[in-house]
């Protein structure tokens, strides 16, 4: 059953049923970022419902406070302290110094080695350590990696069945051959070359030599939201996951690759999800509505009409635009849609594999106006590889000509759709082909988003946001990172200022991590997960790209050239 977040809604904690007591296994749920974001994470509302389903767990929700309180859980404001265990689940590898922090404020040390039988158990899972557990390993006593429904259940029932008051090192090693997903950073070593280079992990007890994360397969019901609160980043809004993974295979796309193989749910497990939804909630968000079917889509945009609702979502595929969600988005009234070119120019979207030509991006954005939308969103990367000034001077050509697509359909209905390029620096991500690529660097990203804000300056109707480039600079460092980054993140977790400035003080180059392009033999730090996917693989699609040669999709039926499917 579909919950509210307990005691927010009407305001008093004292509406949450505490189930404390000495039989029961009391879980800290931690997320490193402010409520309105946490609330609204499904993947972290379904490990709060995994939890909370046990009738021997109690499982209490932390995330950052505001400034100047104390770290206190949301349900009962009890101290992190109180708990056996601790979980973190790590959305973005940006959040990795918060997390620490978090620990620090909740009175752990934040060095798993520093520990004892006194302090909870530290758990790291979510798809932030998925990618790459190593900056964090320091800071883990257990990863559970892989996806929560499969993932989570064994180890659970395993440490309810057994003395968490044992020993750490004995605890960890029994708990560590649960299950495939369990990753015990203790029992594994680095060996590094005179110059730095990883040469090794080898493993210091019984242990596989690379953990493997299992995977969900075709649910009787698929994900949905458990936790509603008008206090969410998006409120009022049931989200409901068609499927997981995508047969695209854009070569900077983690979760195309992380998720393999991809897999839409039937038909049968969405509407049974939709079910779920309290009657009062009148938008539903659809995750993955880019892969669904025609027929399964309109299935879907039958039983969300049938109920009154309306249709939210984060973005659509412009060469996807079925009659049946042309006609699902109509009735649901919608403002603002986004599209994802994700590349500046048709060479930069044929080397990463994106598959858009400018063509289908202009027809939705004119199929998208006259159904009323208000704004148009085209979201867009730079810094990809083999980017150069004349593939962005191609994306601010194709920008005035959509501008005068827009214009000239708005002057036949009497209204104009706005234009809002929303741009991000490119983040080199393990597990893809492009994690042989360097990240651009600060100062050339810096000079190619003025050159964009000049040439759009005149431009009317067109707005122009960016994230800044040092803030991607930071989340390249962490994706590429080990566990040298990651003891130097320990140090910074106690203290504040300038990041760059406290990883040089800690010995530690940024621009060893996320400069220079790796070499298709050298050994990665994040290989210690084993996705299925071929390193090899992964090199000659690399290659391919810096080719401009375009990749295959994900054919599970009958493909086996990436490895995942055997």
């Amino acid at each position: 059953m579909s919950r509210q977040a307990p005691g927010f809604l009407s305001g008093e904690r004292g509406t949450y049923r505490k189930k404390w007591g000495r039989q029961l296994l009391p879980v800290a749920l931690l997320f490193p970022n402010r409520y309105s974001l946490a609330v609204s994470n499904l993947g972290w509302q379904l490990v709060y419902d995994l939890l909370n389903e046990q009738p021997q767990v109690v499982a209490e929700r932390f995330v950052s406070p505001a400034a100047g309180q104390p770290l206190r859980s949301l349900e009962s404001g009890r101290p992190l302290r109180d708990f056996a265990l601790v979980c973190y689940s790590l959305s973005f590898e940006g959040d990795s110094l918060e997390l620490l922090r978090l620990l620090v404020a909740g009175g752990l040390p934040p060095a798993a080695a520093d520990r004892d039988e006194s302090y909870p158990l530290v758990l790291g899972g979510g798809v932030g350590v998925w990618l790459n557990p190593e900056p964090l390993a320091p800071a883990t006593d257990l990863f559970v990696l892989g996806e929560a429904e499969v993932a989570l259940p064994p180890v659970l029932a395993w440490l309810l069945a057994h003395d968490l008051q044992m020993p750490r090192h004995r605890l960890l090693s029994q708990v560590a051959t649960v299950s495939s997903a369990c990753y015990v950073p203790a029992h594994y070593q680095p060996h590094y070359a005179a110059d730095g280079e990883l040469l090794e992990i080898s493993a210091t007890a019984p242990a596989p030599a690379r953990i493997r994360p299992p995977v969900l397969r075709d649910p009787a019901v698929a994900g949905y939201s458990r936790l509603l609160s008008p206090q969410a980043e998006f409120s009022n809004l049931f989200l409901v996951e068609l499927g997981r993974g995508c047969s695209r295979a854009c070569r900077f796309c983690a979760a195309g690759f992380i998720y393999r193989p991809p897999r839409l749910w039937s038909r049968e497990a969405i509407l049974a999800a939709l079910e779920h939804c309290p009657p009062e909630i009148d938008r539903v968000g659809l995750l993955g509505m880019e892969m669904a079917a025609p027929e399964t889509l309109a299935a879907i945009s039958q039983a969300i009409m049938a109920r009154g609702a309306r249709l939210s979502f984060s973005s659509l595929r412009a060469d996807a635009l079925t009659p049946e969600l042309l006609e699902l988005l109509a009735a649901s009234r919608v403002k603002t849609a986004t599209l994802a070119p994700d590349g500046a120019s048709q060479r930069l979207r044929q080397v990463i594999n994106k598959g858009l030509a400018e063509d289908d991006i202009l027809a939705a954005g004119d199929r998208l106006a006259a159904l009323g939308i208000g704004t148009l969103k085209l979201y867009c990367m730079i810094g990809l590889p083999t980017e150069e000034d004349d593939d962005l001077a191609e994306l601010v050509a194709m920008l005035r000509r959509l501008q005068k697509v827009l214009l000239v359909g708005g002057r036949q209905r009497g209204r104009l759709t706005k234009i809002r390029l929303s741009v991000s620096s490119f983040v080199p991500k393990p597990g893809t082909p492009f994690q042989y690529h360097p990240f651009a660097g600060v100062a050339p990203l810096q000079r190619r988003l003025r050159w964009l804000r000049r040439e759009l300056a005149g431009e009317a109707n067109i707005q122009l946001a960016a994230e800044p480039p040092e803030q991607a600079y930071f989340q390249a460092v962490l994706a590429r990172g080990d566990r040298r980054l990651g003891q130097a993140l320990l140090a910074m977790a106690a203290t504040t200022g300038n990041w760059r400035q406290q990883l040089q003080a800690a010995g530690v180059d940024p621009a060893r991590y996320a400069g220079g392009r790796r070499l298709s033999g050298e050994i990665f730090p994040w290989e210690i997960v084993d996705g299925g996917v071929k390193p090899g693989f992964l090199a000659a699609e690399y290659r391919r790209a810096l080719a401009g040669q375009p990749g295959e999709s994900c054919q599970v039926e009958s493909c086996r050239r990436c490895g995942v499917c055997g």
